[in-house]
């Protein structure tokens, strides 16, 4: 069965090279290359070329699981369809391999302690946001809107829709600053 291999890079100034290689020693009989953000899968035409080419039995490989997807969603998203079309993925770098149940556990296993990752990291940050607030090191980002400003050209008889367009804000935030106001219906 035939074996697709999968480089990318995210901008031009990085190299294919290393992944092509590494791929060609793998024995891909195909390798598609692009230079995307894998950020999101909208423009990764070349991947999108092999999920649809792919047929059961076979194999697409690449060298990292972040070469094919920075996010789990997006990485669940495509195995899920390669499964579905029966087709196996191995991750060379990493001991992925969703032909055996053992690489399809691993797989989940990664992506659980990415996203364990993730909110560890967030958690940090927000302790040390708090502690910097309570030291009064951290007041936040200054504000859009200065609500006196917008009382003002409300109490000058000005709508909400205009002082909107006049400080280039969303209508919403002014009716938020104008004591909870909430817009009419029939506007």
């Amino acid at each position: 069965m035939p074996t697709y291999g999968y480089a990318r890079v995210s901008s031009s100034s990085q190299s294919l090279a290393i992944q092509q290689e590494a791929l060609g020693h793998a024995g891909c009989d195909v390798i598609r290359s692009e230079t995307q953000s894998g950020t999101k899968l909208d423009g990764r035409t070349e991947l999108e070329t092999i999920i649809q080419f792919a047929r059961a039995g076979d194999t697409v490989i690449v060298t990292r699981i972040d070469r094919l997807a920075r996010s789990v969603g997006d990485l669940a998203g495509i195995v899920q369809r390669l499964e579905a079309k029966g087709v196996s993925l191995k991750v060379l770098e990493q001991p992925v391999d969703t032909s055996s149940a053992t690489g399809r556990c691993f797989l989940g296993m990664l992506g659980v302690f990415a996203e364990f990752e993730t909110a560890i990291r967030r958690e940090r940050q927000m302790e040390g946001i708090v502690k910097a607030k309570a030291e009064g090191v951290y007041r936040g980002r200054k504000p859009a809107i200065d609500p006196e400003r917008v009382k003002a050209l409300a109490a000058g008889g000005m709508g909400a829709t205009a002082i909107a367009k006049e400080l280039k804000v969303a209508r919403a935030s002014v009716y938020r600053l104008l004591n909870g106001s909430l817009p009419s219906t029939s506007q």
